[in-house]
């Protein structure tokens, strides 16, 4: 007998994979044309990073880098659509069929600030020299326009061996850059590679750097950490190389991965210093206070089903629990009380006032708990003997 879903999930798979492989192949052939188009400018160009590394992982990429000997002035010329982003220094950005490419000159970086950004480089006219200012040996193949694939830096054993080096040292690495530090871990995680023992010593002897890192580049990457399917191991990662501390993760041990990534910061305890929106802020504190009270049908009415259910994964609370929890309230809003202002009025004979608003809290309150029933001459009973006093 024949297992359907046995043969479907099998279908749905062998599906995405081919869909995959097309999408790599279209990229490729328009990458190809880019560096086609470059060099019949009479400038040499190469496809070089993680488009070559995921191209030979059979993974898709988002981006694709080009390398060339031709300045961002020159490159300009050649494409109109290009633009020169100001954070970028010397890297020139275009869009083809859809694509998006950083063109950047090959070029030495000769002096760094703040362990993160070259402030002084100098344009080059060798590859080579320019695949050694790279971070990872896996990040410095390169593809030229007809397809083929060149290794200068042995990057290729290291994708054989799924193991993350340094291009040359590990320390001088990190310490010229320790957003590097991250990225070696964020590519650990997704890609499922170890780090190497030199760069495990390394990412150790320099994680102090890490606190001075933007709070807005760490949490970039460690959301692209947490929200892998591979995260457990990341997380693992930072907790085995001590980096929750620099990185002003409280208990990181304590994370929950379950959950969206809101709800994994929710279930953190981090520095303030962590950019969030307003509204992230608001539904992070709403989180963190009824996983420290309870799922009630009071929280379920003050803050809605997708807080609850945030924090239901968190405490370890079946979702559907939770929905069937909101389902079944009584009442939704303060519109769902089966009494309006007129009646209370008239039931107390009093005109309106800053009454309305203890006596609607109060309904609420007794309606959510189960106290009183959303019916209207059981409320107006209940009014008359609670607030029949008047102020």
């Amino acid at each position: 007998m024949i297992n359907y879903g046995i043969a479907f999930n099998i279908f749905s798979f062998y599906y995405i994979f081919v869909i995959i492989l097309v999408v790599i192949k279209t990229m490729l052939e328009t990458s190809l044309k880019v560096l086609e188009k470059i060099e019949e400018k009479g400038y040499i160009a190469y496809i070089v990073g993680g488009f070559v590394r995921d191209y030979i992982l059979g993974i898709e990429s988002e981006d694709v880098d080009i390398a060339t000997n031709a300045t961002p002035k020159q490159i300009m010329e050649i494409f109109d659509n290009s633009v020169l982003p100001n954070e970028e220094y010397g890297a020139v950005t275009l869009y083809v069929k859809n694509s998006r490419f950083e063109v950047t000159t090959f070029r030495k970086e000769i002096r760094y600030i703040n362990n993160r950004k070259p402030i002084e480089i100098e344009y080059i006219n060798d590859l080579l020299e320019d695949l050694k200012r790279r971070d990872f040996k896996m990040n410095t193949l390169c593809m030229n326009k007809n397809g083929e694939i060149i290794d200068l830096l042995d990057g290729r054993t290291d994708i054989e061996h799924k193991v993350i080096n340094t291009v040359g040292n590990s320390n001088f690495k990190f310490q010229q850059d320790s957003l590097r530090i991250l990225r070696a871990i964020r590519f650990a995680t997704y890609l499922n590679f170890k780090l190497s023992e030199d760069v495990k010593e390394a990412i150790i002897n320099n994680k102090e750097a890490l606190k001075g890192l933007s709070y807005n580049r760490k949490k970039q990457e460690l959301e692209k950490i947490f929200v892998s399917q591979n995260a457990k191991y990341g997380v693992e990662l930072l907790l085995e190389l001590g980096l929750d501390e620099p990185l002003e993760l409280y208990n990181l041990e304590k994370i929950n991965l379950k959950s969206d990534i809101i709800g994994i910061w929710a279930s953190l305890e981090v520095s303030s210093g962590y950019p969030f929106t307003s509204n992230e802020k608001k539904i992070i504190q709403r989180v963190k206070e009824v996983v420290n009270s309870a799922i009630t049908n009071i929280s379920l009415y003050k803050y809605g089903l997708y807080v609850n259910q945030v924090a239901a994964d968190i405490m370890g609370i079946d979702k559907l629990t939770v929905t069937k929890a909101y389902e079944m309230l009584p009442i939704t809003s303060r519109k769902s009380i089966k009494i309006s202002s007129e009646t209370i009025m008239n039931t107390l004979k009093r005109k309106a006032g800053p009454y309305f608003k203890d006596i609607y809290n109060d309904l609420e309150t007794k309606i959510l708990e189960g106290k009183l029933n959303n019916n209207e001459k059981e409320i107006k009973n209940y009014i008359l003997e609670n607030y029949s006093k008047g102020d």
